[in-house]
Order: structure tokens, then sequence, then C-alpha cells
């Protein structure tokens, strides 16, 4: 018996790094459908499929999918903020500016959520989170400065509106104190959200860009769908219960470091110094955070 719970928590080790690859290589996926689709049609597809591969793989595996009375619509209002919110954002991120900075905004989420944590919950604002706080405003400072004396960049205020609204769900969720079961949110928020997603669409876009597209295009689609969201989410839950807590946010950390360096190595996106030791500020905030002993996240990770 312990060789065998030794190898299961070997095994759900490795899928954590396989997760944590799926997400930041979504950002790149992103990056080249972008070259030819919209960010909503974009969305539109990727999260269809995702949700899709989710439902089917929480039913296939025996899982609840039932909501709890009284829930449907905090899970609506978190899909809302956590799927449509955040995947729209981070497209047009990625529109305005280059990857690898959107990714290092975006990934100062966790710090978000603790400050709107103390506010709204209550929580208590240690030290810890007072130096990650004041370490994360520093690297974006870092970070944003040279690109403000060139005048404003929009993509600054996508990617800061895609963190704060990854974070608002989060936090959302922990106030609401929902029961529902983690797979279920995921898979209902993944539901939910694309139904802002499909009516954002139809408004502004109108009927998704469907063919004729490029193979890459649709590759990138493809993978988003299956392993970027539906796969993902499915593997990460079902693992976050066999892992400690630390270990399983150490695979969190490991997705801006893979989108960093794959939108260097596939994009070729130049770092600057100053990009660099932004995103080790940041980088550095999100871990102070997420890697505090006897903290469980419960979060639905990108």
């Amino acid at each position: 018996m312990p060789h065998a719970r030794a190898k299961a928590a070997r095994t759900a080790k490795l899928l954590v790094v396989l997760l944590a690859f799926a997400w930041g290589l979504n950002w790149i996926a992103a990056a080249v459908a972008l070259r030819e689709i919209g960010p909503w049609s974009l969305r539109v597809f990727g999260t269809g499929i995702g949700a899709a591969t989710l439902f089917a793989a929480v039913i296939l595996t025996g899982h609840k999918l039932k909501v709890p009375r009284g829930e449907h619509v905090h899970v609506m209002v978190a899909g809302f903020l956590n799927v449509a919110g955040f995947q729209i954002l981070s497209g047009f991120a990625q529109l305005n500016g280059a990857t690898s900075r959107a990714i290092i905004i975006t990934y100062s989420m966790p710090i978000w959520t603790v400050m709107l944590s103390t506010l709204v919950l209550g929580e208590k604002l240690t030290r810890i989170r007072v130096v990650a706080f004041l370490l994360c405003v520093a690297g974006l400072s870092v970070l944003l400065w040279p690109q403000f004396q060139h005048g404003v960049p929009v993509f600054v205020f996508y990617s800061l509106g895609c963190a704060l609204s990854w974070s608002l769900a989060t936090v959302y969720i922990k106030w609401a104190k929902v029961k529902i079961e983690p797979l279920a949110n995921a898979a209902w928020q993944l539901l939910f959200g694309l139904g802002f997603i499909t009516a954002g669409t139809l408004v502004i876009e109108g009927v998704p860009h469907v063919w004729p597209l490029e193979r890459d295009t649709i590759l990138a689609v493809l993978f988003i769908g299956l392993f970027g969201v539906g796969l993902a989410h499915f593997l990460w839950w079902s693992i976050i219960g066999r892992l400690p807590t630390i270990t399983a946010s150490l695979g969190s950390l490991l997705v801006p470091v893979v989108g960093v360096t794959a939108s260097a190595l596939y994009l070729g996106e130049r770092l600057t110094l100053q990009d660099i030791v932004g995103f080790v500020m940041i980088f550095s905030a999100a871990a102070i955070v997420l890697l505090q002993p006897n903290v469980k996240h419960t979060e639905m990770p990108e």
C-alpha cells in the first residue's frame, strides 16, 4: 500500500507539471489563433470545445454534476468573471501587446485575490501578505514604467482587468460559500461563461468566423479547447486532493514561467532587463502567497 500511494503521488506530480505546460502553452496557442480570428470568435470555439470536453470527462468518470439549490446564480456570476471576463480580456491583452508581458501582469492574480479577500472577507492582512503586495507593486512599476513613457499602453489595462476578473471570481465564490463539487463547479462555470461569450460575440462580431481557417489556427483552437481548457481543468481538480497544497501551488507557479519562456522561443518576443526584473518580482510575490503553509487554494487556475 505505501508503495502504491507513493507511485500515485509521483504520477500526480507529473500531471501537475504537464498541466503547467498545457496552461502555459495555451497563451501561445491563443497568440497563433488571434492572427486570423478575433478574440470573441476564438473564445466561443475554445470555450465551447473545452466545456464539452470537461462535461464528457466528468460524466464518463462518474462525478456528480448537480448544483445545490440556490447556487446556480453564484456559479453563473463566477462563470461571467472567471471564464468570460478572463478569456476575453486576455485575448484583447494579447492583441494589443506582447504575450509575454500580458502573462506577467495577469499572473499577479494571487496578490489581488489576497487584497480583495482582506477587504471583502475580512481576512487578516499578515506581514507576509503585505510584503507580497509591495513586491508585486514594485514589480509592476519596474515592468510598466518604460511602457508608459511612450504613451498609455492599452494592453496593460486589459491584462490587469484579466487578473482582477479572476480574483473577483475567486473571492466571490469564497464569499458565497458554495458547496458544489469542484469539478462540477468548473464545468458549469465554463458552460455559463460560454453563454456570456456567445452573446457578446453575436452583438460585437456577429456570427463567429468559422471558415476558412489556416491549419495552424485550427490546431491552435483545438489545443486551447481540448487541453488548455477542458482536459486541463478535469485533471487539475482530479489530482488536487491527492497532493499537498504547496506541491500543487508550485504547478500553478510554473504556468507563467512556461508561458513567458515559450513566448520568447516560439513567438520571438525579446524580454528587456526591465521585463525580467519585473517578472521576477511579481513571480516572487505570487510565490510568497501561494506557498504559505497550511493555506488551501480552491480557486480555478488557468
